[in-house]
């Protein structure tokens, strides 16, 4: 019988807590923006709606939609990434 090492997370490259920005792109429709401004607040409670920054494609089609979050941990980032990458108003989360 071999026994198995403790799984060992590798260090991170991101010190938290920190201001993370993430980006979201998907169809411009209504509601977008408010569907990604309530999957931020579920993560993070203190986040300010002011601090997102909208971008449309050159024809109009598509919009980009940048939140500043307050990352606190590694399990965080994944479950926003998760959820905002399953959301069906969305097609790519950076």
């Amino acid at each position: 019988m071999t026994v198995q090492p403790p799984h060992v997370e590798p260090p991170s490259l991101i010190e938290y807590p920190c201001l993370f920005p993430i980006k979201v792109m998907g169809l411009k429709v209504d509601g977008m923006v408010h569907a990604i401004t309530h999957i931020a607040e579920q993560f993070d409670p203190a986040f300010d709606a002011r601090t997102i920054e909208l971008r449309e494609s050159k024809g109009g089609k598509y919009l980009g939609v940048t939140l500043t979050i307050n990352a606190t941990s590694r399990v965080q980032l994944d479950e926003i990434y998760r959820t905002l990458s399953t959301h069906p108003m969305v097609k790519v989360v950076l």
